[in-house]
């Protein structure tokens, strides 16, 4: 098979929608919006619930490194150590350097993985269908807030899902390359694979869809076995090199996984089965997190993303039930088959397995945020191919395009609303933002918490110099109201004596403990935070209660 099977726009199915030279410039464009919006953004969000355990291990397995690897106290901590250190390992580096907030900083850092990752979703679609595809795929992911909101504060999660998109794309081009072996091929998959490693277990999925994508090429590339086992053999060997840059990459930024044989089976298995005391919610119906059904997942994609990506994507499917009949029946069959195998893959594979095992979730599609890239891919397949078969009814054509860039524009004013709290966007399945109370996983995170302590500070400077230190409960992990509350008021862990509260109303945290709420975080009409006073209460009324 030659290369002009994977240069962007050989299908030719974008063909008279947007010429490739305006399609790209209006990428770049696109790009360069995301940027500005990144650099004005990225102080404007909360610490997340586990941002300081995760931030401890990176400084962990930086003293290890510093100390000659005589420091071992990062594969002691918690569980961190069944996490791959990437990300915290760099922020902890960094934070050493950078004379700035160091929440804001892994923020300003994550959000730059998660752009990465729309640069992987746009050349990934561009490789496969060209530049229309590639504009569209960015466009359908940066209008999600599942992942233009939270790359900021999802410090696992989108730099996870970035390099698995980027594997994706190294190995769509060395599979469909096959036989032809590019060096750049390889060591694109080499460090995109090392780094995934390097930040969780789930990268075993990357494996899998590259070993399907070469065993796939080497039986469409071979007349007979012979010469199928040849292909295989080939790309074998071309590929030892990448894993050993992958290996080396996953030893550097997860040393705890290469120190004994059996560390990365154990990670496996522990995440398979790894269930906690934690409740989420799925519909209405309130569960614990290991009770969950096999389709909370796919519910909460169904409600998450935007209605023109849900669009794009059943239009894709639309068009490989058309295609499938003629998929083997010609070369050019072949070849498109082996081009969209790994993001067919990518988007279906890990879905299925949700839906049949049913494994311990909650915080709606976080831990599974790996799975927009590809999908966006799909979508901005199905909405280019749909335009391009739309080429004999011109009328049509101008209609359907005119919904689309309606529809484009509507979630682009949703997620200016909820700003700086775009990761809770929901689409109209639910009602919006508004539909979800009561219903759906809200602000799991504890985002707004940074916006009622700057809420709680302005109430107390105006009531003039207190005469005292004023306490503070916080319904989420301490750092995430100490971090941003002015002098004077310190966070307590005494729920019962504290004189303010701060909560998120996730889960109805917010009702808790009694006290008039002065301070409200709200969007859509939909709190999202609150401040209680507690002052003014005395003996039953100070004592805490369990959520509703």
């Amino acid at each position: 098979m030659s290369d002009r099977a994977v240069v962007p726009g050989a299908p030719g199915a974008s063909a008279g929608i947007l010429s490739p030279q305006l399609a790209f410039r209006l990428a770049l464009l696109v790009f360069a919006v995301l940027g500005a919006y990144v650099l004005f953004a990225f102080d404007q969000h909360g610490i997340s619930n586990d941002e300081e355990v995760q931030h401890v291990y990176g400084r962990l397995l930086l003293d290890f490194y510093a100390s000659g690897f005589a420091d071992r106290s990062a594969f002691a901590y918690k569980n961190l150590y069944l996490y791959g250190g990437l990300f915290d390992l760099i922020a902890a580096a960094l934070e050493r350097v950078v004379p700035m907030n160091v929440w804001d900083l892994r923020h300003l850092l994550s959000a730059g993985f998660g752009l990465l990752g729309l640069a992987g979703t746009w050349l990934l679609a561009r490789l496969l269908m060209g530049e229309a595809a590639g504009l569209v795929a960015l466009a359908l992911l940066a209008l999600t807030g599942a992942w233009s909101g939270a790359m900021f504060t999802h410090t696992k999660d989108v730099p996870f899902a970035t390099t698995m998109v980027w594997s994706l794309y190294f190995t769509t081009r060395f599979a469909s390359r096959l036989p032809a072996v590019k060096a750049g091929d390889l060591v694109g998959l080499g460090i995109a694979l090392g780094c995934a490693f390097g930040l969780r277990v789930g990268a075993v999925f990357a494996v899998f869809y590259l070993g399907v994508a070469v065993l796939a090429a080497a039986w469409l590339n071979g007349a007979d076995l012979r010469a199928r086992f040849a292909v295989l053999r080939r790309a074998v060997l071309a590929l030892l090199p990448s894993a050993v840059l992958a290996f080396a990459l996953l030893g550097v930024f997860w040393p705890w996984a290469v120190q004994s044989g059996g560390n990365l089976v154990k990670a496996m298995t522990t995440f398979s089965r790894f269930s906690f005391e934690l409740y989420t919610i799925l519909d209405g119906a309130v569960m614990k997190n290991g009770e969950v059904p096999g389709h909370y997942l796919a519910s909460y994609l169904l409600v998450r993303l935007p209605e023109l990506f849900l669009l794009g994507v059943a239009l894709a499917l639309l068009s490989a039930l058309r295609a499938l009949p003629g998929l083997f029946a010609s070369e050019e069959g072949r070849s498109a088959t082996l081009r969209w195998l790994p993001v067919t893959l990518a988007a279906a594979f890990p879905l299925t397995y949700t839906l049949l095992a049913a494994p311990p979730l909650y915080n709606g599609i976080r831990h599974f945020t790996f799975l927009l890239p590809p999908l966006a891919v799909l979508g901005g397949a199905g909405l280019v191919a749909t335009a391009a078969r739309l080429a004999r009814f011109p009328a049509m054509r101008v209609l359907a395009g005119g919904v689309c860039a309606l529809l484009a524009v509507t979630h682009l004013v949703t997620l200016v609303r909820l700003h700086p709290y775009e990761y809770v966007a929901y689409n109209g399945l639910t009602g919006g933002l508004r539909g979800t109370e009561g219903r759906w996983e809200q602000d799991y995170w504890g985002d707004a918490l940074r916006e009622a302590a700057g809420l709680l500070n302005a109430r107390v400077a105006a009531e003039g110099a207190a005469p005292r230190t004023w306490t503070v409960a916080v319904c989420a992990e301490s750092v995430q109201g100490a971090a941003w509350l002015a002098p004077g008021l310190e966070v307590t862990r005494d729920w019962r004596a504290a004189d303010f509260f701060l909560s998120p109303t996730h889960m109805d945290c917010d009702t808790a403990v009694k006290g008039e709420i002065i301070g409200e975080v709200a969007r859509e009409s939909v709190a999202l935070a609150v401040v209680r006073d507690r002052r003014m209460l005395v003996g039953a009324d100070r004592e805490p209660r369990p959520p509703q």
